[in-house]
Formats: C-alpha cells, structure tokens, sequence
C-alpha cells in the first residue's frame, strides 16, 4: 500500500518543520530561521475544496505548504478552469503575484491541506537583511520559472508521453520529501490531470490502463505503484534514471 499523505507529522516551527530544507529556511542558520518563524503565521486547516485565494484578491502573503495538496488555476473567458499546478508540501504559492497588488489565479485545497502564510512586507525586509534567504528565495522563483518552462516544453509531446512525464515528476517530488518514490496516492483527480496536461478525462484514463496493461504502473482508484520505472522513462521520451531510493 502507499505511503499515506501528509508526511511524518510536521511540527509547529520553522526550525522542527522535517520540510525546511525544501522550503525558505534552507541553509540559514538557527538565528536567521528563528527570525523568519517570526513572520510565519500558521492558520486552520483548509479543507478540500477551501480557497486559499482567488485572483484578484489583494496580495498580502506568500504561501508554504506544510501538509496536503493545493491546486492552482486560471478561468479563461468563458469561465474554464485551466490547471496551472499541483503544490505539495515544502513548495511554495504566490511568489508569481509579487510585484502585483493582486493575486492573478486561484488556489484551492484538493485535501485537507496546512499552509504556512508569510507576511509579504516582512519578506521583503526580512530578506534584504539576511542574503541567504534572499538567495533562497531567487533559487525557488528560478525553480518555479524552470518548471513552467518544462511543461510548455512537454506539452508538445505526444499524450502518453506527457502522462509519463507527469508521474516520474510526481515520484521524484515524493521522494524529496521522504515519501515512497514508488507508490504513492494521487491528490487530484484524473480530470485534473487532463487539464494539466491539455488531454481528456478518457485519454488519461486509456493510457492509465495501458500502461497497467504493459506491466509499467499499478493502479487502484488513486493509488499508483510504479512497476516499471525504465519503462515509464522510455515512454516518456526520457532516458532510465536510477530509482531515487536505489544509492549511488
């Protein structure tokens, strides 16, 4: 059976939180994430379904992800929800929105979800004092940056492909989080991950079964076994990578 969400238990601060090396307090020192647990604000559990923000909502926090799932989106003009991420814990939401007085998309919970709200001005000034967060917070646009540019990239892919893609993604993110790379319960659904990935419902749903069928995943409901991982890099287009569980 998978691993079940969220990760061993998360405690309340910066320095006991078993995500700090992903999140904002990566490489400070204990004096300098003590400083920035100052500014956190730790709210109720959102539910599946809670918003976190809506797009134009004023911008007034940053957000880290302690625990669950949260979903991004944008409506286009004819009011369709078009995905744009699925946020799992220790990434952060809302760094896009800096510089604009308001929020450009929505967040919502696909699960019961803690978030970690940081001020956006004490941000601001906290890291003009302290360079390691400014440069930790630089590293995590970058990275936000790299993964938008991936999938604009993939998405020139063929379908089975791109679903490929997705779940070694998928792996490789629950793995650095200390979660089987292997077998692991999707938060979304599969309509989600066809907006994602600009496919139907029923295209996900064939190549779900069709790599079950060729022996490359296990699938019951959510739950997702990779049988095969050297076989899902090759249908993704991508060369065999070593098992993230397996050493060098």
């Amino acid at each position: 059976m998978p691993e079940e969400r969220p990760p061993p238990r998360l405690q309340v601060s910066c320095q006991a939180c078993s995500l700090s090396r992903l999140c904002l307090p990566a490489s400070l020192s204990n004096s300098e994430v003590e400083e920035l647990d100052h500014i956190v604000r730790r709210n109720r559990p959102l539910h599946k379904g809670e918003y976190l923000f809506r797009a134009d909502d004023l911008m007034q926090h940053v957000y880290a992800v302690r625990s669950g799932a949260i979903k991004t989106y944008l409506l286009d003009a004819n009011g369709e929800e078009q995905v744009t991420g699925f946020i799992l814990p220790g990434e952060m939401l809302g760094l896009d929105a800096i510089g604009a007085e308001r929020f450009r998309g929505y967040a919502t919970a696909l699960e019961t979800s803690l978030v970690c709200a940081i001020g956006l001005d004490q941000l601001e000034e906290l890291s003009g004092r302290i360079p390691g967060l400014r440069h930790q917070l630089l590293h995590i646009l970058s990275q936000g940056i790299h993964v938008e540019h991936e999938h604009i990239r993939h998405s020139r892919e063929r379908a089975e492909q791109r679903l490929a893609t997705f779940l070694l993604g998928l792996s490789t993110r629950y793995h650095q989080r200390g979660l089987s790379p292997d077998a692991f319960i999707l938060p979304m659904t599969r309509a989600e991950i066809g907006n994602y990935l600009d496919l139907t419902v029923e295209t996900v749903s064939r190549l779900f079964t069709r790599y079950a069928q060729a022996g490359l995943i296990e699938c019951h409901g959510r739950e997702v076994r990779l049988l095969d991982r050297g076989g899902l890099c090759r249908m993704g287009g991508q060369h065999e990578t070593r098992n993230p569980t397996q050493s060098t």
